[in-house]
C-alpha cells in the first residue's frame, strides 16, 4: 500500500513538473524564440543545397 501511495506522488510530481515545463514555455513563447534563432543557420544549409529545376 505504501509503496503504491510513493509510486503515485513520484508520477504525481513528473506530470506536475512537466505541465510546469510546457506550460512555462507556451506562456513565453519559446519555441518561437527557439526557432527564431536557429532560422539563420537553416537558411544558411538549405541555400546552400543544389536544386534540380527541371520540370
Amino acid at each position: 500500500m505504501k509503496k503504491s501511495l510513493k509510486l503515485l506522488g513520484v508520477l504525481l510530481l513528473i506530470c506536475s513538473g512537466f505541465f510546469i515545463v510546457t506550460f512555462t514555455v507556451y506562456i513565453f513563447n519559446l519555441d518561437m524564440k527557439l526557432t527564431a534563432l536557429i532560422e539563420p543557420f537553416l537558411l544558411k544549409h538549405y541555400d546552400k543545397i543544389e536544386r534540380d529545376r527541371h520540370l
